[in-house]
């Protein structure tokens, strides 16, 4: 397949408002795919390279090259090229980058070169998401949207599930079952503005701790344990107190679902950070083990003694849980009986933000697990926070924000009366305020020379974020997580920003 079939499609895609556009933009993608073209063409749709970080960044994208002037390479020729170019190391490696990149884009169509400097910047984002994505595929192939998707969860791989519909049809789903030692990918939840709201929706539930760990996935089929991330990464032997722990429970052959915590001498959790520094940490194991150790915590059993259980209501899923996992690895819960019971729900709520957890996550009682999925039966509910910031920058988008100045650089008040950046986000903006906030950050640009244009520091803007972590990335020592934008602030000054300082008070467990 052309690369520019796929920059064309992934452009249209970004146009596209309707899902049913998308859908028939991505099933035409597919239908002239090859199955040897799939590695590559799935992860440039969600606008992800199949090597990870290569190097490239904008200084050298920035370089002006002449585009060619028709189309000639094909996706499996650039992700050769990528790969190249990502083994490239040693004395002289930037300048011969320079030159790989050079050559890829003198390549490349006016088109081609567009989409691949969002690739190459991780600025393609042209919404062609997985559920999308499936309902493309099942549409291309003649195979039903349900049992492609299903195929998907318990391959934990919407890649492998394309290949094997491309190069055999319909027949090839049969191939994906729900099986011991291949982990299928989780499920997920949406949120909600509180524990009534929750409630309201689902009636009767269980209201569960939500855990600000690691999401895991452990399988044991006799001695043998793996552990899995949510992005199905084996970390099995970086975690070795989880592994001795699986294999301390009853049964021998299950599937479970749950998250890995450390808690300090207090008996309250670390910080988020602390537990994803220790389960990141591939060297000198025993060592980070005895320094942080982890505790698992399940919440879910998926199989159990060889029998699939994803179907069945969480009140049996939760029984199997319970006749195989103690108490004190489970994860604490409480049972509502509708929105009749919510004093109930609001005081676990309470004693569980005491405890130091981030929040509850409400469950449907006659749910069944919808792996890889946000599924409305399981609805999250943790406290927000606001901070009120200054824009210090902007970049320049990509993709179906071409033109518009949309990643922003985040900064709160110093003690000197100056701003230190706190983080970036391009989430929650609007078309509309993509539109707003490109005249207007231009209106207040002091260098408009790069790919980053840098503003006065006079417009506040209100912003949504999870938590605080450390960062030696920024110059306060600690970023935001997760933020997104809430609104601009235009009856506020700059002078009215929030500070550092209340921001770290605000944190008492994060310390730069």
């Amino acid at each position: 397949m052309l690369l520019s079939r796929l920059a064309r499609v992934s452009q249209e895609v970004a146009a596209a408002s309707a899902r049913s556009r998308k859908i028939d933009l991505l099933a035409g993608l597919f239908r002239e795919a090859e199955a040897d073209d799939v590695p590559v063409v799935i992860p440039y749709l969600a606008g992800r390279l199949p090597q990870g970080r290569i190097g490239v960044g904008w200084k050298v994208l920035s370089r002006p090259v002449a585009p060619a002037a028709e189309p000639s390479l094909t996706v499996r020729e650039v992700d050769a090229l990528l790969t190249a170019l990502g083994e490239v190391s040693g004395p002289g490696s930037q300048a011969e980058r320079a030159r790989l990149v050079g050559e890829l884009l003198g390549a490349s169509t006016e088109d081609e070169q567009r989409f691949l400097s969002g690739l190459l910047t991780g600025e393609v984002r042209q919404g062609a998401l997985d559920a999308v994505a499936v309902e493309g595929l099942a549409r291309a192939t003649g195979a039903p949207p349900d049992g492609v998707r299903r195929a998907v969860m318990l391959a934990g791989s919407l890649q492998s599930v394309a290949e094997a519909l491309l190069a055999d049809g319909p027949g090839a789903l049969e191939r994906f079952r729900l099986t011991v030692g291949r982990p299928v990918l989780p499920m997920l939840a949406h949120s909600a503005s509180s524990v009534a709201e929750a409630v309201e929706k689902l009636g009767a539930c269980a209201v569960e701790e939500k855990l600000d760990g690691i999401r895991v996935q452990v399988h044991r089929d006799g001695d043998t344990v793996r552990v899995h991330t949510r992005t199905l990464d084996d970390i099995t032997s970086r975690l070795p107190e989880v592994t001795a722990a699986a294999r301390g429970l009853r049964g021998d052959r299950f599937i479970l679902d749950g998250e890995v915590i450390s808690f300090g001498e207090d008996g309250r959790p670390r910080s988020f950070q602390e537990t994803a520094g220790r389960v990141g940490s591939r060297v000198d194991v025993t060592t980070a083990a005895r320094e942080v150790p982890v505790s698992p915590v399940f919440f879910d059993a998926l199989s159990v003694d060889g029998r699939d259980l994803l179907d069945l209501p969480f009140t049996e899923r939760h029984a199997e849980l319970a006749r195989l996992v103690p108490e004190p690895m489970r994860v604490r819960r409480t049972l509502v009986s509708g929105p009749g019971d919510l004093g109930a729900a609001e005081g676990f709520l309470a004693e569980t933000l005491e405890r130091g957890h981030e929040g509850v996550v409400a469950k449907g009682l006659d749910a069944p697990y919808s792996a890889g999925r946000r599924g409305a039966s399981w609805l999250k509910v943790k406290p927000v926070h606001t901070l009120d910031l200054v824009v210090l920058a902007a970049e320049w988008g990509h993709g179906r924000r071409t033109g518009k100045l949309s990643n922003l650089h985040l900064g709160a008040r110093t003690a000197d009366g100056g701003f230190a950046m706190l983080g970036k986000t391009f989430k929650g903006l609007t078309d509309t305020m993509l539109a707003w906030q490109t005249e207007r950050l231009r209106e207040l640009a002091v260098d408009e020379s790069g790919h980053v244009v840098t503003v006065r520091p006079e417009l506040v803007v209100e912003i949504a974020y999870d938590g605080l972590q450390r960062s030696t990335r920024y110059p306060a020592g600690v970023a935001l997580r997760f933020a997104r934008v809430i609104r601009y602030r235009e009856d506020k000054h700059p002078e009215e920003a929030d500070t550092v300082e209340a921001l770290l008070a605000a944190h008492p467990g994060v310390r730069p």
